[in-house]
């Protein structure tokens, strides 16, 4: 259980820092021809994801520890 509490708070920290990419893809076909425009951008999780791995690995570390 206190493995378990670890890697949710590690994950829940990891939420705040790392980016996560995000690729868009817009095309128009025209007869035998595509042109494509290809976008990629990172965005960063939502704060509220976060909170919530922060606060279930705290719950699994608080489990772990009563026994």
């Amino acid at each position: 259980m206190k493995a378990l509490g670890i890697l949710l708070v590690v994950l829940g920290v990891l939420a705040f820092l790392v980016p996560v990419p995000h690729r868009d893809q817009h095309a128009v076909a025209i007869g035998d021809a595509r042109f494509g425009v290809q976008i990629e951008h990172e965005q960063k999780l939502p704060p509220a994801v976060g909170i919530i791995l922060i606060a279930g690995g705290v719950v699994a570390l608080v489990m772990g520890s009563r026994k």
